[in-house]
């Protein structure tokens, strides 16, 4: 492409930006595919291998991997902090119990309801906490988080109170070939893969973009014409349907409920799978939640009571190392590793090469995958 200078009558070539993003890199773009292959592999090879306890361990991890992607959106990309989302799991989870153990329907019907009511409590708590933000909308969420158990136990006639409820067991068909706890796993590992691309195909589009100005500057968001009020009312509602349907699927895994298993300290395991695997990334909920699952077997059994300090321990000294949680922590030591190669190499750094007007901004394309 040519242009012509006025001042001078002469012919310049303009320079034209190369293509940017995954397919502009043939490599990267084979490293990827590559990559997504062989985790598919495993995961789907994994509960062929393992026993039923350790599969029953994954499917755990799978439900706490959705609830904390929810958190994620809210919290991670929204800028609004939730300690409150144990009770979104809670709601779910006794949605799917009520309608399964007292009037007869199918799991998979029951996943779609606990939803749409998750969403709508969502929206309940939404509205109120825009005219509360950061410390004062943790209390909030907070206070939900503590009040639900109770209001639980409160109706127990409907709910079963402190005793809980059994719930008929979510079983294999025949023609599938397979054991109860491989079936729930398949099941699960689906639904946690539609839902983390939904998020991530909303945290790349004009919505997730929103999303982030929001979070970063609410000013400046308001100014570019972004309705604060229904993004966050919105993303309350998300947030919350996605922790309701984990909460469902939880009952497909484990076919007991009781109110003391939604109570505070689910919240606050959520909000630190979260922070673990890496705030505002789409995969670091899944991280985070393998190690909250995990991390307690690693442990040294010989002194149960010193488990908690530990647990606190090694959480204090994760975040010392990768303050950005794991994702975080690997994007820092690729980025370290590609600086060693270029100046081992002697290439020139990356902002050397191509100069050129810069912003300080992060869109959702330039978050962490």
């Amino acid at each position: 492409m040519t242009a012509t200078s006025p001042s001078s009558g002469t012919t310049r070539r303009a320079s034209v930006a190369p293509p940017s993003g995954v397919f502009s890199n043939p490599r990267r773009l084979v490293v990827r595919v590559v990559a997504t292959v062989v985790i598919g592999a495993i995961l789907i090879y994994l509960p062929q291998y393992y026993p039923a306890f350790r599969v029953g361990q994954f499917n755990t991890v799978i439900c706490f991997a959705i609830a904390a992607l929810g958190l994620n959106l809210l919290t991670g990309y929204n800028g609004q902090i939730s300690v409150g989302h144990g009770a979104f799991f809670g709601v779910g989870a006794y949605t799917t119990a009520i309608l399964v153990a007292d009037h007869g329907w199918p799991h998979f019907a029951t996943l779609a309801a606990a939803g749409v009511i998750a969403f709508v409590l969502g929206v309940l708590v939404g509205i109120p906490a825009l005219r509360i933000r950061g410390l004062y909308l943790a209390l909030v969420t907070l206070a939900l988080a503590t009040v639900f158990p109770q209001i639980i136990k409160r109706f127990s006639d409907v709910t079963g109170g402190a005793q809980g409820m059994r719930v008929p067991k979510f079983r294999a068909p025949d023609w599938t070939g397979l054991k109860d706890d491989q079936w729930k796993y398949y099941v699960l590992l689906t639904c946690a893969v539609v839902a983390f691309v939904l998020v991530r195909n909303v945290v790349r589009s004009r919505v997730g973009r929103a999303l982030i100005a929001t979070r970063d500057n609410e000013t400046a968001a308001a100014v570019l014409g972004v309705n604060l009020a229904f993004y966050k009312v919105v993303t309350f509602g998300l947030s919350a349907m996605l922790a309701g349907m984990a909460g469902s699927l939880s009952v497909f895994n484990d076919p007991f409920v009781n109110a003391d298993k939604y109570g505070i300290n689910l919240s606050i395991f959520l909000l630190v799978a979260v922070v673990v695997g890496g705030a505002a990334t789409i995969f670091g909920p899944a991280f985070g939640a393998f190690f909250i699952v995990f991390l307690p077997d690693w442990l040294p059994k010989s002194y149960p009571q010193l488990s908690p300090v530990l647990f606190g321990a090694a959480l204090i000294l994760l975040m010392m190392v990768a303050p950005g949680g794991f994702l975080g922590g690997v994007h820092q030591l690729t980025a370290w590793a590609k600086r060693r190669l270029r100046s081992s190499s002697g290439d020139p750094p990356a902002a050397a090469a191509s100069p050129g007007p810069t912003s300080g901004t992060t869109g959702p394309g330039d978050e962490l995958a």
